[in-house]
């Protein structure tokens, strides 16, 4: 949904989130659907029109306030609290099922009914403020999962986190598999400030994959996006000058291994596949040469001269990287 009584959305990745159900029975196929029904579109629909930010869209509850009412409301914490419209993807968790986006909120759903049940935020059981949409289950159900710890006690960093499909001696009924979440590895950012953005990683059986881009948030901006009227993804900016780092964490280890790799500066959305052969850690994905894909989809983008738009951003190309795991000390 992108327009909200006689407000409307600026990006395509801001509208609320409708959950799409398809049931095969009997040689049939059943289709429902409903909206999210997140505190976001509660708010929003009570209002008649759009009273919470979006990464593209930033709103105002009070069009009646002042800027210094909203600076001194907004300022009292630097990390804006973010949306719960959970809309890009489900993530199951146990027996439990999520809708989920890139804010540290996801919210439980009947995967049955699609009704909206209660909303999580992980900063309960782990210390981020933005986490990915494309988590990864390993052989035991478990969930792997990146998010970005922003300026906590000083430091800002990434977490890898993981959800435990099961835990010694069994779970209670009804305990909730997110309370035993644990931290896996952290990484400290190349910039306190200006962590990068990223929307998916990849794992192997030994090995998890994070790449660092150059494509990155600014806290500061980000901090004070609200007062000076912009979107929080103008806070995103790709700086072409700098390496994408490569980071590899050994999954039995748990820490990363001593070997840095670096590679061209690019944005990468989506992972493709990895995978481990010859001594080699291979991993594929579909990379820009800049951030001009997310401004493509403003909708006075798609709206307006699409063609001659789309001729403006970046193509995508898929890379295969094969990265040696064994690295001779020796050779220079």
């Amino acid at each position: 949904m992108h327009t909200v009584g006689e407000t409307r959305y600026n990006h395509w990745f801001d509208g609320l989130a409708l959950l799409h159900s398809f049931t095969i029975r009997d040689g049939e196929v059943y289709y429902r659907s409903k909206y999210l029904r997140s505190d976001t579109y509660t708010a929003n629909i009570e209002a008649n029109r759009i009273v919470v930010s979006e990464f593209g869209t930033m709103a105002y509850p009070d069009p009646c306030k002042n800027i210094f009412s909203k600076a001194f409301s907004y300022l009292s914490h630097t990390i804006p609290d973010f949306t719960d419209n959970c809309l890009i993807n489900i993530m199951r968790c146990g027996e439990d099922f999520y809708a989920t986006t890139e804010t540290n909120y996801i919210r439980k759903i009947n995967p049955q009914t699609l009704e909206t049940l209660e909303k999580v935020d992980y900063r309960k059981y782990v210390a981020v403020n933005l986490a990915t949409s494309h988590p990864h289950y390993d052989a035991a159900g478990n969930v792997l999962n990146v998010g970005t710890s922003i300026v906590d006690k000083g430091k800002t960093k990434y977490v890898i986190f993981k959800i435990p499909a099961t835990v010694p001696g069994g779970r209670k009924e009804g305990r909730s598999p997110l309370k035993d979440t644990e931290v896996f590895c952290s990484i400290a950012a190349r910039s306190l400030l200006s962590p990068s953005y990223y929307h998916s990683f990849g794992v192997t059986e030994n090995y998890i994959i994070f790449l660092e881009q150059p494509f990155k948030l600014d806290i500061l901006k980000m901090a004070t996006a609200y007062i000076r009227g912009v979107s929080w993804a103008s806070c995103l900016a790709f700086h072409r000058e700098d390496k994408t780092h490569v980071h590899i964490i050994d999954r039995r280890t748990r820490k990363p291994v001593l070997t840095k790799y670096y590679t061209d500066p690019m944005v990468v959305f989506h992972h493709v596949n990895a995978y481990e052969e010859d001594g080699c850690l291979l991993f594929d994905v579909i990379a820009y040469e800049d951030g001009s894909l997310y401004q493509l989809f403003y909708l006075a983008n798609l709206n307006k001269d699409f063609e001659e738009n789309s001729r403006l951003t970046s193509m995508p190309t898929l890379k295969r990287f094969a990265l040696p795991l064994h690295v001779d000390k020796v050779t220079a």
